[in-house]
């Protein structure tokens, strides 16, 4: 078996872990040769790919793969369906699975209510609606090749190197508070352990891969600064607090998305809510990565 990450970034990583094992050989691009060694140093054979054109070594390691994860964000349009086209089951002759990365940003703003895969979606920036368009295509390109292809829609994404506990100690944590506004999470070891479920069962179709918990994310920053034994930031109103645009439209969104379509498949989340996840974090001291 030969799994290829396409972007194997942070989320990219952690999948390429996920599927780590005899017989398996675990592929992944990135756009820096910088980064080329710290995929290798994780056991990943790596190559460059910078989504304007393929080299000749990536495209001759596509005859061999089984599992294709595609994790780059599509900017005007993906661009990895872009270079495969038409040819995309030519170019992947072995090909059993897709997964495409994707975000619950796709559904847009509901107001604070429970949502699931069958929600439709409204797609809020600009970022998701590239978002919805890419899905589209990933999801054809399974019918083309005439394997399944899994949507793999993700919350805010945390973990080791990449949490409250880091953001505390550099001191950029930020306890905004917005009324009702709420968020849901997932843990990267989680996004892995999924796309390999998903993977390994032959899904296909929209998953929601995000935890069971959705919360106001100032009570985050006070539960891992409680278990750091520190004080939280003060309150900041959201109103007047200086953000990115960006950042700014994140709280724009207001949902609560449901993981019972994964779950009902037969998945097990390993890190289901964040008091806990902060909890094994903290306590085991991989939380600065």
């Amino acid at each position: 078996m030969h799994v290829m990450i396409f972007g194997c970034g942070y989320s990219g990583t952690a999948i390429a872990k996920a599927f780590a094992g005899e017989n398996m050989r675990v592929s992944g691009t990135t756009r820096s040769p910088d980064k080329m060694d710290v995929l290798r140093q994780n056991g990943i054979d790596a190559f460059l790919f910078d989504g304007e054109t393929m080299e000749e070594g990536l495209r001759r390691a596509l005859a061999d793969v089984t599992h294709l994860v595609q994790s780059i964000a599509p900017g005007k349009a993906d661009p990895l369906l872009r270079l495969l086209g038409e040819d995309g089951a030519s170019l992947l002759p072995r090909l059993e699975w897709i997964g495409y990365l994707s975000t619950v940003g796709v559904y847009g703003d509901h107001q604070g209510a429970w949502i699931d895969e069958e929600t439709p979606c409204v797609p809020v920036s600009g970022r998701s609606k590239e978002r919805l368009e890419a899905e589209a295509g990933w999801l054809a390109m399974g019918e083309t090749c005439s394997v399944p292809a899994a949507v793999l829609r993700l919350s805010g994404i945390y973990g080791p190197g990449r949490n409250a506990f880091c953001n505390l100690e550099r001191g950029t944590a930020r306890r905004l508070i917005k009324k009702n506004q709420v968020f849901n999470r997932i843990r990267v070891e989680d996004i892995g352990a999924a796309t390999r479920f998903l993977s390994e069962h032959g899904l296909s179709g929209i998953y929601n891969v995000t935890d069971d918990r959705p919360g106001p994310p100032q009570e985050v920053i006070v539960e891992a600064a409680r278990l750091m034994g520190v004080e939280p930031p003060p309150e900041q109103a959201f109103e007047t607090a200086e953000l990115t645009p960006m950042a700014r439209s994140f709280y724009g969104e207001n949902k609560r998305v449901s993981n019972a379509k994964l779950k009902a498949a037969g998945f097990e989340f390993s890190f289901p809510d964040y008091p806990m996840s902060l909890a094994q974090l903290w306590r085991d001291g991989r939380w600065r990565g």
